[in-house]
């Protein structure tokens, strides 16, 4: 049976194994999988696990460092610095006369090569590991079985074959099973097969299925990544990790993710720098082989000028802002599955939230039991239905069964349970609301009780007790009904209604059917009061520009109660009843105008996300049940809580550590943030590179020499790059932190015509000034000339950084952080100081004249003010900046 060895990297599904698992007998089923009735033994599970490994699914294989730190050098900047490297090698070196070989291009450029990469690969590894770190903090757990211990609780990745395990509704199915015993049991396999309707398993073998039928139709087991919807079940573990079938599929797509808007804009990006130089190179080339008539020195020009137009930081700042944006937001109790989630956290503009634990404080108590006159229960009876409801289910146990065991056990009641036996149950679902179990006493007297929702109760009720006495439920008891629960939803406490039947003639089998011609015997009413801090959030996520809407399968007055409390309109409240009976017209218009929706249904809320999308909103969902894992998957950014059922937080791109709004907050912060750092970087350098396209372009074709060496070029770049590595440790202003930030292509394009020319007109105005005031009109004093050029281009270049950062008037109401104004005057020390240097000299750069500096402060005074004006008049006209 257990063919599989550690090491093996063959995926392929075994098929026969799961058929011969779904046809095999009850009575044979054990000894099939080498495990018994009371599970596997200690040794015998680290003996599996020696075997088979760890029960993780290869999502993503481990990185390895040394193939990691190769891909760092795989891009396209990357390779057009490497072709410079080699052209200069064979130029400079191989075919230079002895003596005159020149090594300096070459060894700068292998300098950029290897500094941007290391840092690029430093970035990534660090990512990754960050990443790890973070997920470790999110488990997924389930009950197992095993020899010499009680049932226990273990991370889903300690399993092994063999293992019996117990699952219930609201687990994921923790490896593929074989089911053996079963109440109920409903699994969706949505993630898998697609299939949106819940299948029904059970544990008898099957017969006649041959191999050719599909493995979704074993109707007995149950497949790693499915969830329980409903009942209960007990099964052995026969595939593990990569073995199951989930892993089958996810081998064969590791490393595969759907490109998200952003990262299409970084390509686009990265390509279109890339078709500037496919243009420059040429254009260059001939115009300065024409003009100067040296092709071989025209042909390293282009190339350099290639490598100016390079943003070989690119990959690096990109990966920086999202690892460090994850670590900080780890920091603030918010953990990141997924680091490209990071942009959609910074983009979403409508929270759509569940009410119970997120609003409120997730402490439900059970406030009151009454009968169903609206009388005391004196006599505790309701209570007693409860708790027999609450106490015999095996599925799991909702906030409110926990009130009602915590209640009886504080009047130190449990005691009224040993007097009976369960006999059956029929597990709660979302469609029906409620769920029964069916009790005997030692008389023999059997009944069902049921508890639910007070509307879907009173549909299967035919009776009443009213006033000591059964009454036929007639409309004015109805009424009577609704105005009872009525009153306690309108003080904020969600009710549930409690009814029986006794006297039942059947003894086993019971199903939703039996739940009918029930008498209404009493309401339990429950209280969860708001948060205190969540008013104060829902309003600070208001100003940020974000909507908050409540999504509820609650009652309506419980649900509109609770909004108001928190601040929320419910002027224009929906329910899932009342949805049903919109055209898709009505339900647009609907979903985007209404703050407050009760009563939904699962499918209802995956609806009202994929209608607000539709609309061009970016959708966040914060849940944690398994009714929520459908609209977590639908949204464009899926919210979790590390306490949620295991389907909730396996579909959620965010783990927040709390249940609160106030840590979502700053979790969208550092979102935008992030974003912002990343834009920021993309901005400058698109318009910059525009910029040098224009001023290249202008020299080349006036100048009778060329304006910069190739090894100047070379050198500004580096310093340049090395400047901009401070970019991720930037701060934003806050009013750029209180909207939603998305991705914007044709916002980039519009940017870099317009402010990446006005560094073109300050180069010409440098030319200018070298020409007339210097007297560097000819080739004796191109030396004097490429330094004033060197030292105007690095400085303006790395200025623009603070013009670019924020809107407003930088270093007067916007400063950059620390490390962003340390690194630029580093860099403005740097390149002032080298055509002092015998570095300089031996590039062919001279000192300047002490007359050259206030021209040049001159220059670049005009250079930031003339792109303020420029910024204003931007913002005015299209508001928006970054």
């Amino acid at each position: 049976m257990w063919k599989k060895r550690k090491g093996n990297l063959v995926f392929a599904y075994d098929t026969a194994k799961v058929f011969m698992a779904a046809t095999q007998p009850l009575v044979s089923v054990y000894s099939l999988f080498q495990t018994s009735r009371i599970g596997l033994r200690a040794e015998e599970v680290e003996r599996r696990r020696s075997v088979f490994g760890r029960n993780e699914v290869e999502h993503e294989k481990k990185k390895n460092p040394f193939s990691t730190f190769i891909k760092a050098f795989i891009n396209p900047f990357i390779g057009v610095l490497t072709v410079l490297v080699v052209v200069s090698f064979i130029l400079d070196v191989l075919t230079a006369e002895p003596g005159e070989q020149d090594w300096t291009a070459i060894i700068i450029i292998s300098v950029m090569v290897v500094s941007s990469s290391i840092l690029k690969f430093r970035q990534e590894w660090k990512a990754g590991v960050s990443s790890e770190a973070l997920l470790r903090m999110v488990t997924n757990t389930c009950y197992v079985r095993r020899a010499g211990n009680h049932d226990e609780e273990i991370d889903i990745s300690e399993l092994v074959p063999g293992d019996i395990v117990m699952i219930a509704a609201g687990d994921m199915i923790p490896a593929d099973m074989r089911i053996i015993e079963a109440k109920d049991l409903f699994v969706s396999q949505t993630s898998l097969t697609g299939e949106s309707n819940p299948i029904e398993k059970h544990p008898h073998a099957l017969k006649g299925m041959t191999a050719d039928k599909s493995i979704a139709e074993l109707d007995n087991i149950c497949f790693l990544g499915s969830n329980v919807v409903s009942g209960s079940a007990t099964g052995i573990v026969f595939a593990t990790g990569n073995d199951t079938y989930m892993g089958s599929i996810a081998k064969g797509i590791t490393g595969h993710r759907a490109a998200t808007a952003f990262d299409k804009g970084i390509s686009r990006v990265s390509f279109l720098l890339i078709r500037f130089m496919l243009v420059m190179i040429p254009f260059v080339f001939l115009v300065n082989g024409f003009t100067k008539g040296d092709w071989l020195e025209a042909f390293i020009f282009a190339v350099s000028v290639a490598v100016g137009l390079t943003p070989e930081m690119l990959p690096m700042i990109v990966t920086a802002n999202l690892s460090k944006g994850a670590v900080a937001m780890s920091r603030k109790k918010t953990i990141v599955k997924d680091l490209n989630a990071i942009q959609n956290f910074g983009a979403m503009d409508i929270l759509c939230t569940d009410k119970t634990g997120t609003l409120t404080c997730d402490q439900i108590v059970l406030e009151k039991y009454i009968n169903a006159d609206g009388s005391d229960d004196d006599d505790k009876r309701i209570l007693r239905h409860a708790y027999f409801n609450s106490f015999f289910q095996t599925g799991l146990k909702n906030l409110m069964d926990k009130a009602i065991l915590s209640h009886v056990r504080d009047l130190s009641l449990e005691y009224l349970k040993d007097d009976y036996r369960k006999v059956d149950e029929i597990p709660f679902d979302f469609t029906r609301r409620r769920m029964s179990v069916v009790v005997e006493d030692k008389a023999g007297k059997r009944q069902i009780i049921t508890k639910g929702a007070v509307e879907e109760m009173l549909a299967i009720c035919s009776h009443a007790e009213y006033k000591g006495a059964v009454h036929p439920l007639t409309p004015e008891l109805r009424e009577k009904a609704l105005e009872i629960s009525g009153r306690m939803n309108r003080q904020g406490m969600r009710v549930l209604a409690v009814a029986h039947k006794s006297y039942l003639s059947k003894d086993r089998d019971f199903s939703v059917a039996d739940e009918s011609g029930m008498v209404l015997i009493g309401y339990l009413a429950f209280l969860d009061p708001p948060k205190p801090s969540a008013a104060s959030a829902i309003r600070q996520l208001h100003e940020h520009g974000i909507e908050v809407k409540i999504l509820s399968g609650d009652n309506d007055a419980v649900v509109q109660t609770i909004a108001r409390q928190v601040g929320i309109d419910t002027s224009c409240a929906v329910s899932g009843p009342e949805l049903e009976h919109m055209d898709a017209s009505e339900l647009r218009k609907a979903v985007l105008r209404t703050k407050v929706f009760a009563r939904l249904t699962p499918d209802q809320k995956t609806l009202i996300i994929s209608l607000l999308q539709e609309q061009n909103h970016t959708v966040g969902f914060l849940g944690d049940g398994i009714n929520d894992a459908a609209a977590l998957r639908q949204s464009d950014i899926g919210i979790s809580v590390d306490s949620a059922v295991d389907i909730a937080k396996e579909s959620a791109d965010i783990i927040l550590l709390e249940k609160d709004l106030m840590v979502l907050e700053d979790g969208v912060l550092e979102g935008r943030r992030t974003f912002g750092n990343i834009t920021k970087y993309i901005k400058m350098t698109a318009s910059s590179n525009f910029g040098n396209m224009f001023s290249v372009m202008a020299a080349s074709a006036f100048l009778p020499f060329l304006p910069m060496l190739p090894i100047h070029l070379l050198i500004q770049n580096l310093l340049y790059d090395i400047s901009q590595t401070a970019i991720p440790f930037d701060r934003m202003d806050a009013d750029y932190l209180r909207r939603p930030r998305k991705w914007d292509a044709s916002d980039l394009s519009r940017f870099m015509i317009f402010i990446g020319p006005i560094s073109s007109v300050f180069d010409i105005a440098t030319y200018l000034v070298m020409w007339y005031v210097f007297g560097c009109d000819s080739s004796a004093h191109q030396s004097l000339f490429q330094s004033g050029w060197f030292v105007e281009g690095l400085l303006s270049q790395t200025l623009i950084v603070h013009m670019i950062r924020t809107r407003r008037i930088p270093f007067v109401q916007s400063r950059a952080s620390w490390k962003v104004s340390t690194m630029t005057l580093l860099i403005v020390t740097v390149g002032i100081l080298i055509p002092f240097t015998p570095l300089g000299g031996a590039i062919g750069l001279e000192p300047l004249p002490l007359a050259y500096f206030p021209w040049l402060l001159g220059i670049l005074l005009s250079y930031c003010v003339l792109t303020q004006i420029v910024k204003n008049w931007y913002v005015r006209r299209f508001v928006k900046w970054l």
